[in-house]
């Protein structure tokens, strides 16, 4: 017997719904099954070269390509055919490890490992890491505690002047399609990074609303040109960065800039670092140390012209 309390639709309302019928289809087999995740693979932006090369072009995932090579990790397999659509936050990198990996994991999850693994974002990298070849110490890797405090001034350096200028000299594309998409890269504009906001390029009393940003180019310049110098004088003949015995995170960063600049397709950027020979001579060194730790996966080998 129906409850007095059920609802029921009005008679026009169904003579409506009918006009919608639901249809139900069986589920679709496919032959396509993902890979097992059997070992630590790095999903990153596409290399300068995509057929003979496995360095992103893009700093920001080069960065912990460097990060995870100076640590002592290797055979870490990376693939660039993932849009930053289908990455965690809308952002690249992102490292995809088996579950059994997992700092702290149980024992139950190790043995119920499916093979879909985890997928981490960059924010977690070191984490990760840390699970696989220990933590640092206090110090983090530096000689002294007055080192580790220099390191910050020098990643603000790069991250702040450098970052500018390699912003300003390789601009991002915005198409049409991009606009309409509700999922944006979130990668970091010039506005961000210069030390002093760029004033909109119309003014507050235009009739107009704000658009846009005036850059100083030539003090952007001007600022890259005093932190290249600066970092070079800095390094000298050291193997590190601030004399430590082994690589650090500022040596990761450092790596990513000089490699993306030396890359780049602007001369005033390039100048600045191959008019130095002991960064370049370091750039280099440290490049087949960071190239020899990744492989491209199988599959998108095979996807290769």
């Amino acid at each position: 017997m129906a409850s007095p309390f059920a609802l029921s639709l009005p008679a026009p309302l169904r003579q409506f719904f009918t006009h919608f019928p639901i249809y139900t289809h069986p589920p679709i087999d496919s032959e396509d099954k993902a890979r097992p995740v059997t070992s630590p693979t790095l999903w990153i932006h596409a290399p300068w070269s995509p057929d003979a090369d496995v360095l992103s072009s893009d700093v920001e995932c080069l960065k912990w390509q460097a990060y995870l090579a100076l640590r002592g990790l290797s055979d870490i397999a990376i693939r660039w055919d993932v849009s930053v659509d289908g990455a965690l936050d809308n952002r690249l990198p992102n490292l995809h490890v088996p579950l059994k990996t997992l700092p702290g994991a149980s024992k139950e999850v190790k043995e119920g490992d499916d093979g879909e693994g985890e997928l981490l974002p960059a924010h977690l990298i070191p984490e990760w890491v840390d699970g696989q070849v220990g933590a640092l110490n206090e110090l983090e890797g530096y000689v002294d505690q007055a080192a580790r405090d220099e390191s910050r001034a020098w990643v603000a350096l790069l991250e702040g002047n450098v970052h500018a200028a390699l912003v300003l000299h390789q601009p991002s594309t915005t198409s049409f399609l991009s606009l309409l998409s509700p999922y944006h890269n979130k990668s970091r504009n010039i506005e961000a990074v210069v030390s002093h906001p760029p004033a909109p390029l119309f003014g507050i009393s235009s009739l107009l609303p704000s658009y846009g940003t005036h850059v100083n180019v030539d003090a952007v310049e001007q600022q890259y040109k005093e932190a290249i110098s600066s970092l070079s004088e800095r390094l000298g003949t050291d193997k590190w960065f601030l004399g430590s015995e082994s690589p650090t995170a500022l040596d990761a960063l450092a790596f990513a800039y000089l490699h993306c600049i030396l890359h780049s397709k602007e001369h005033t950027l390039r100048f600045e670092v191959t008019r130095r020979v002991n960064l370049v001579a370091w750039e280099r060194r440290v490049q087949s140390q960071v190239r020899g730790a990744f492989r491209a996966v199988d599959a998108l080998q095979q996807k290769q012209p």
